[in-house]
């Protein structure tokens, strides 16, 4: 069945977008007759957007198959620690830079996420925008563009930390705390906030990942 084309988005765009929304999941083949019929394109975009992200590991050969990539626990270590550094360092700029409107948006965020506790789909979705939005309330392109690549990885992740009993709000908490320190201008604060964040997140994923065993 074949989707509207959304926008102004490339196949690149569209493909990274259905592997961030779970469309196509980890082992999942990418076939380039489906995709293109799928999102209304012709074959030589969808061949070259898949070229791009196995260039980025999105994407492995399986065969003379692309499969979407999956991640085992050293590569997942590896991401939270970047990540870890990359996202304490936007709440610290964050901190610093965000206008008011900046941080209303933040604080609204936060206080409309409330109502997603029991959907922990809808509140993954709403945790990336918040994330985002701190990113871009840096104020600082070259950090935007590195916390971009950590976040398309992060899509290779197939289930949410949100879905583990008690996280939602637990994290949506902390991320209260977040705010709180980017509305005060303390930098510090902000950076601690948002790693210890991210830790408690990787705590929950590896947590999640050994019931699969």
């Amino acid at each position: 069945m074949t989707e509207p084309r959304s926008g102004t988005k490339d196949a690149y765009e569209l493909i990274l977008d259905a592997i961030d929304e779970g469309i196509y999941r980890p082992g999942d083949r990418m076939v380039e007759s489906e995709l293109a019929d799928r999102f209304g394109v012709s074959r030589t975009p969808i061949r070259e957007a898949l070229q791009r992200l196995e260039t980025q590991s999105l994407l492995n050969r399986d065969g003379r198959s692309l499969i979407v990539a999956s991640l085992d626990h050293n590569q997942l270590a590896e991401l939270y620690t970047v990540r870890a550094e990359l996202e304490g360092l936007a709440a610290r700029l964050a901190a610093q830079h965000a206008a008011p409107e900046e941080q209303k948006v933040l604080r609204d965020m936060v206080e409309e996420d409330r109502a997603l506790i029991a959907d922990p789909e809808a509140l993954a979705r709403a945790n990336r925008r918040f994330h985002r939005q701190i990113h871009l309330a840096s104020h600082n392109r070259y950090l935007l563009q590195q916390l971009d690549r950590v976040h398309r990885t992060m899509a290779l992740l197939a289930t949410t930390s949100l879905a583990v009993e008690g996280r939602s709000e637990v994290a949506l908490e902390e991320h209260d705390a977040i705010v709180r320190a980017i509305e005060a201008r303390d930098g510090d604060a902000a950076d601690e906030a948002l790693r210890t964040h991210i830790s408690k997140a990787f705590e929950t994923r590896l947590k999640l990942d050994s019931r699969q065993v």
